[in-house]
């Protein structure tokens, strides 16, 4: 009975607190939110920094440089708001961020996300709960993060590290059916309510692995907008081909067999990208699994062929770079996804209205 009691106090006192243990919290929302606060600075800041460079702006290239660097700090405090952290709480997260992310090395991202998680649970569990919070409250916060940074982050990071190392070594060895895997799993993920990019970004994918999950993401995001284009016109085309294919899934909810042509499209792509035209993600590795997504993965890939021309290890950007970026990106996702979507309507698995965004 005193077991009980304890049990349902604790429940009530961790519903009180908005502390919820679940999956869909923890892997979807907090994960999600990791990959925007990505975006803001690390990619963001380097899209800008290039512009500079190309442009010859100084401005341009220190505000990149700016934005870069508060990668750490932009993630975790993103973290703290999809777990719906109180202010202090929230504004302690920028300390955690940075330690998590500096620490964690080259696997920066998946530290800081397991990190900001438990200072952010630590931090609402204290929050308010005596006169002096505004000291508790981020001394609680920031002490369990860095601890939690400095006994666990390297570790974190390394063996994301590993893995996102053995992918890459495992698509350097078998790029045809590595380039098939990577591409349709990455894009499965990024039509999922998951992360793709805050998964590239924690496994560090890039090189020859982060051209296949950009052939992947790319396939489902233009294979959805051009295939559902006789029911969505242009907005579909625009919001699911600039934006994100996420939007399809209540329609594949309803009819899993819509997800068919796109997964098949890249299915292919990914192979063509690996072993034909060799295409590298060598930009941040959030970009890997951007797709489409304002264009981002493909500035990616830009980005990349200008620090290769940088180091000395490509001499120039050619015509069949060119020619390999748009194939996969675009015309051969448009084309692929259309022909097998047409043979799916055909035969009935695939019927008027399906595509339909509401």
């Amino acid at each position: 009975m005193e077991k009980e009691k304890k049990t349902g106090a604790l429940g009530r006192f961790l519903k009180r607190k908005n502390i919820i243990f679940s999956a869909k919290r923890y892997g979807i929302d907090a994960l999600g939110a990791m990959a925007q606060g990505l975006f803001a600075s690390l990619l963001i800041g380097t899209i800008i920094g290039t512009l500079g460079e190309q442009i010859g702006c100084e401005f341009l290239i220190e505000a990149g440089g700016y934005a870069k660097a508060v990668s750490g700090p932009a993630m975790a405090i993103s973290i703290g708001y999809a777990l719906q952290a109180p202010q202090l709480v929230l504004f302690s997260l920028l300390a955690v961020g940075s330690a998590a992310n500096t620490l964690g090395g080259a696997g920066g991202p998946l530290a800081v996300l397991v990190v900001s998680i438990v200072a952010s649970e630590c931090g609402k569990a204290v929050s308010k709960e005596t006169k002096v919070d505004i000291l508790v409250t981020p001394l609680v916060t920031i002490l369990t993060g860095v601890l939690l940074s400095m006994g666990c982050a390297p570790a974190i990071g390394a063996a994301a590290s590993s893995v996102g190392r053995v992918i890459m070594w495992a698509t350097e060895l078998q790029p045809f059916f590595m380039g098939i895997l990577v591409s349709v799993l990455v894009g499965i993920a990024l039509t999922l309510p998951i992360s793709s990019a805050a998964i590239c970004a924690a496994l560090n994918l890039t090189g020859l692995a982060g051209g296949a999950a950009v052939a992947g993401c790319c396939a489902q995001m233009v294979g959805f907008a051009v295939m559902s284009f006789r029911e969505n016109k242009w907005g579909g085309l625009v919001s699911q081909g600039l934006g994100t294919s996420m939007l399809q899934m209540g329609n594949i909810l309803k009819n899993p067999r819509i997800w068919i042509p796109p997964t098949l499209a890249s299915a292919i792509t990914g192979p063509i990208a690996t072993c034909l035209f060799r295409l590298q993600m060598n930009g941040p590795a959030v970009s890997s699994g951007m797709g489409t997504c304002g264009l981002v993965g493909q500035i990616g890939v830009y980005t990349g062929w200008l620090a290769q021309i940088e180091t000395g290890t490509k001499t120039a950007i050619t015509a069949t770079d060119w020619i390999g970026l748009i194939l996969i990106c675009f015309l051969l996702p448009a084309v692929l996804s259309t022909v097998f979507c047409i043979l799916l309507r055909r035969i009935g698995w695939i019927k008027e209205g399906d595509l339909k965004l509401s």
